[in-house]
Order: C-alpha cells, then sequence, then structure tokens
C-alpha cells in the first residue's frame, strides 16, 4: 500500500464512541462466533441509505470489541476469515477489527496470532494488510508473519476501478449523481475512484468554492435519503461555510426551503462571531449565543 492507503487505513480505524444499547450489547455478547461473524460480514455489504437503528447497535458493538474484549474480537476475526465471506469482505477486517485489537491489545495478543499465523495463511494474508501495528515489537513480530505479497494483490485487484472517472470532465449535475453513487458505496466497494473523488472534492473547496455550492445544490435537487443529506451537511457543506460564500448562502437559502433545511445540519460552533450570527440568522440556531 501506498500513503494514501495508509492515511485511509488510519482514517477508518475503529475508535469508539457511545457503546451499544445494553439489551443489544448482551444479544451481540451471547451469540458465537461464528454467527457473530455472519452478522459482521453482512453489516459490510450496508450502504449509507440502508443504516438502520439496529444495524447501527451492531456496528458500534463491533467498534467497541477489539477495545474491550480482544479475545473475543481475535475469535470473531478467525471465524469471518474461515467463513464463505467475499474476499472484499474479509479485507474490511483491517478497518474495523485488526488494526484496532492491534493498537489497543497488541503487546498482550500477538503471541497468540504468531501461533495461530502458523498454521493458518488466511491470518498471515490479513496480517499483509496490516501497517498500524501497535508499537515496534509487534510491528516487527506482524512483519514477519505476514504475507505482503498476497495481501497487495488482491488489494489492488480490489481498489482498481473498472472505469477510472474523469471528474473535471463531468458537468455539475453528471457529478452530482456520481457523488451520490460513491458516497453510497459500502466501504469494501469503495476503489480508486472514490479516493480520486475525495481529492478531487478538496482542489474544489480550495480553488472553486462556489462550484461546490453548485454541488450541493444540484444534490439537493435529486436526492431526499435524510442519511445522505446528513452526510451532505456534515461534510461539504460544513466544510464550506465561510464568510468569502456567507452572502451566497444567505442568497440560497432565501430561495430554496431544502438548502436552508441542509444548513441546519451544519455545525458551526467554531465559526466567528459574524460568520455565526449570520447563520443562525437562517437556521433558527443559537450559536452565536453560546
Amino acid at each position: 500500500m501506498g500513503l494514501l492507503e495508509d492515511a485511509e487505513a488510519a482514517t477508518n480505524l475503529a475508535i469508539p464512541g457511545p457503546g451499544a444499547a445494553d439489551e443489544s450489547q448482551k444479544r451481540f455478547d451471547a451469540m458465537p462466533a461464528d454467527e457473530l461473524a455472519g452478522l459482521f460480514c453482512s453489516l459490510q455489504y450496508l450502504t449509507l441509505r440502508e443504516q438502520t437503528g439496529e444495524n447501527w447497535d451492531a456496528i458500534l458493538y463491533f467498534d467497541h470489541l477489539p477495545h474491550e474484549q480482544p479475545e473475543r474480537a481475535f475469535a470473531l476475526i478467525l471465524a469471518v476469515l474461515r467463513s464463505e465471506a467475499h474476499k472484499s469482505v474479509k479485507m474490511e477486517l483491517n478497518n474495523k477489527l485488526f488494526g484496532a485489537l492491534l493498537y489497543r491489545h497488541g503487546e498482550t495478543i500477538i503471541g497468540e496470532i504468531e501461533r495461530e499465523a502458523r498454521t493458518n495463511p488466511q491470518l498471515r494474508w490479513l496480517a499483509g494488510g496490516e501497517r498500524h501495528a501497535g508499537g515496534e515489537n509487534v510491528s516487527r513480530r506482524m512483519q514477519a508473519l505476514a504475507d505482503r505479497e498476497a495481501w497487495s494483490a488482491d488489494h489492488h485487484e480490489r481498489t482498481t476501478p473498472k472505469e477510472v472517472i474523469d471528474f473535471p470532465k463531468l458537468s455539475i449535475g453528471e457529478l452530482a449523481r456520481v457523488w451520490l453513487d460513491q458516497k453510497n458505496k459500502p466501504h469494501k466497494d469503495q476503489d480508486d475512484n472514490w479516493m480520486a473523488l475525495t481529492d478531487y472534492m478538496e482542489d474544489l473547496h480550495r480553488d472553486h468554492p462556489d462550484a461546490v455550492l453548485d454541488l450541493i445544490l444540484e444534490i439537493l435537487k435529486i436526492e431526499s435519503d435524510p442519511a445522505m443529506l446528513a452526510f451532505l451537511a456534515a461534510g461539504p457543506l460544513e466544510d464550506l461555510v465561510s464568510l468569502q460564500l456567507i452572502d451566497r448562502i444567505e442568497r440560497e437559502a432565501a430561495a430554496n426551503a431544502k438548502f436552508r433545511e441542509l444548513l441546519c445540519g451544519v455545525w458551526y460552533w467554531n465559526e466567528g462571531d459574524e460568520l455565526k450570527r449570520r447563520l443562525d440568522a437562517i437556521t433558527g440556531l443559537k450559536y452565536a449565543e453560546a
């Protein structure tokens, strides 16, 4: 993997926030490892539009598992590896479980990993994609058992798109549809087009912020799913709000109720007083008074 892939892996490392609800926690804790593995695998196919409260409880459970129950997390990893799950699903173990397990409990569990890896080529393959092991000793021992060649070949196959998208050549309408398509993909299906879109959006934010606002308004014409709109508000729009664009934001909000509602999903409490005051006037929120 290169620098971009390393950065993405670090960004996606599971960091626990609030945990699953108590009843859900008890139910997941009672599941045998193979049943829990089936649940983990099924979650990797969900798109942003398909998230539900029950699914979210399961996602939170898996986020906490490698931090709070390392032995059970490792048993789950092995259960997923021996399952019939698609390779792209098994690759998500590094983002969702294995990396966090090594970071939090690497020194205490590395011996068990080494013993299992002697007879488990799937575990050696998974280790080939792990670059954020916990500490120098763990990293050295992981490198000794990892099958980096096999992992790299599969990672390249997974991230190489069937068709490369030339984002700068797309019209605003085309870009809006592509943005929605890419952002709604499960993480296991994100390829180099997703990374290229991320880079392109960063360039637009820096050099052509009005074009980003044009894109947001175009997306609002064709998208109504609350999860997608929340993602749009907390991502591109939140990054966009500034004194540089506030005049246009006020004009668009005055003429577009959906855009006014979208602005309510932006956290701007840390902006300057003038910007907070003008955004408060649009949204009805009280960040300026906080």
